[in-house]
């Protein structure tokens, strides 16, 4: 992978509506293999492992489902939005006008984008449990929560509550040099500026209703069976690194 500057990573952050600024992996993600029916920055990376590796958590239809057409949506959203806010400085006249539109829809999108290119990548199969007492994230969510079960209580609930639709983020805070776990309500309302995501979870209905149907705190509970903290570790050192 391509590391990309600290101006890079704060660049990203400000275009998705500047409450997360999303480390140089996660950014990285949407060059992995891009799929069809995606054309212009963004692309929509393949999962990394099969539709129905992570049963009998998450099932594969809802993998499927969510990926192809969820995902893809919001590649397609984000890159029609930037052409038309092209379009836009290049016409300008009363074309002006519609600026904070298409700005919106690219923050909704944008921000859509790159939370599922880093919820795909903190998910595998028998995943799960405590991260490695050695590791820095397994130390720091120690030291910020008290234990790994007052942090996986805390997440789950901040979750579990977000109003409507939208995610629960363990994130690094790097002005205080801790993590915080925050929501994010849709995509892009919430949140803590500078914040990096290190990991997400998508509580939009179209992520458990086929299987879990109106009850997320199960769908919270198995997600927890499936939490890649290798992957979790490795943002983490990347938000350290940017941060320096």
């Amino acid at each position: 992978m391509t590391p990309i500057s600290r101006r890079e990573v704060l660049g990203s952050a400000a275009l998705v509506g500047g409450w997360l600024a999303f480390g140089p992996r996660t950014a990285a993600a949407q060059s992995q293999g891009a799929m069809a029916g995606t054309d212009g920055p963004y692309t929509l990376p393949p999962l990394p492992y099969g539709y129905a590796d992570l049963e009998p958590h998450i099932d594969a239809q809802t993998m499927k489902l969510h990926h192809d057409l969820h995902h893809a949506g919001y590649v397609r959203g984000a890159n029609k939005a930037i052409a038309e806010l092209e379009s836009i400085r290049r016409t300008g006249g009363n074309a002006i006008h519609r600026v904070r539109a298409v700005t919106d829809v690219l923050s909704f999108n944008a921000c859509g984008v790159l939370l599922h290119n880093l919820f795909w990548r903190v998910m595998k199969p028998n995943g799960g449990g405590e991260p490695p007492a050695d590791s820095d994230i397994g130390r720091m969510i120690k030291r910020d929560f008290g234990t790994f079960e007052a942090f996986a209580a805390n997440f789950a609930a901040a979750s579990k509550q977000v109003q409507g639709s939208g995610w629960g983020v363990l994130a690094y805070e790097p002005t205080a040099q801790r993590l915080l776990v925050v929501q994010a309500e849709k995509h892009q309302n919430h949140g803590v500026w500078g914040c990096v995501p290190l990991l997400v979870l998508d509580v939009w209905e179209h992520a458990y209703y086929l299987k879990y149907q109106n009850r997320r705190g199960d769908y919270i509970k198995a997600f927890m069976n499936v939490i890649n903290w290798e992957t979790v570790e490795q943002e983490l050192q990347q938000a350290l690194a940017t941060a320096r």
